[in-house]
């Protein structure tokens, strides 16, 4: 059962997501990426082959060719994929959704899913992801999570809508061709200017599918919140807290 995730029906994951098809430059440039310690903690011993589905721009694919796999990266949005393959051309890029791959059965080790399983059809993504790796082998579920246990993020969260903040009870849905679904939490920094933080909500879906109108009040209230509130001047540099959940389940 999923608990303390976005309650999101079909039509409005797919309207949310189709934000992401474009601005990959601007993803790349802004968002974070993810720890090294959530990508060990995931990926078996002897693991040589690796899927990164929902890839985006390429930031976990990163960390999975820094560890030596061979990486085949499926992303829906070619503009996602044109920074992805500038920036890791190591990897395997092709334009795809989890939910059809259009690659070879039992091809993987390990499927990392990182930052877009909330976009999927969880249960049409697992019958793929099952069908794609080899027997026994690996899915890896990962989020970075603004730390909202500290207040001054909570409140920075709720005027970015950041859509992607769960509760600690939080547990992401897969389907029946997966078992031992078991959770890591690793916190960490990440260091922003307050200027990072302003460009860091423009690439999130709430304010991409907003009007000028939103937008602006979202600006306003978080230059406000920043500079005036906080007392921070432009461009001071942050520690930003983050979490990242990692989630892996073994095919059954």
């Amino acid at each position: 059962m999923v608990r303390g995730g976005p309650k999101l029906d079909h039509g409005r994951r797919r309207e949310l997501g189709q934000s992401f098809q474009d601005g990959g430059r601007h993803y790349q440039q802004v968002r974070p990426g993810y720890p090294q310690e959530s990508a060990q903690w995931l990926v078996p011993a002897g693991a040589r082959d690796a899927l990164d589905a929902g890839a985006g721009t390429g930031k976990f694919t990163e960390l999975l060719l820094g560890m030596g796999l061979s990486v085949t990266a499926v992303d829906p949005s070619e503009d996602m994929l044109e920074q992805l393959r500038a920036h890791y051309p190591g990897a395997t890029a092709v334009r795809a959704t989890a939910e059809a791959t259009g690659l070879p059965a039992a091809a993987f080790d390990v499927v990392s899913v990182a930052q877009a399983w909330h976009w999927c059809d969880a249960l049409a993504a697992s019958t793929e992801l099952a069908r794609v790796l080899r027997p026994h082998g690996t899915l890896g579920l990962i989020w970075n999570q603004l730390d909202t246990s500290v207040p001054w993020v909570h409140r920075l969260s709720r005027i970015m809508h950041a859509g992607d903040v769960y509760k600690p009870d939080f547990r992401p849905h897969v389907g029946p061709e997966f078992r031992d679904l078991e959770g890591h939490l690793t916190h960490w920094q990440d260091r922003v200017t307050t200027t990072d933080l302003v460009e860091l909500t423009k690439s999130r879906s709430y304010y991409l599918r907003a009007g000028e109108t939103t937008r602006a009040k979202v600006l306003a209230n978080l230059d406000w919140y920043l500079h005036d509130h906080l007392g921070h001047s432009l461009d001071e540099e942050l520690e930003l807290p983050y979490l990242t959940l990692t989630w892996r389940a073994t095919k059954a």
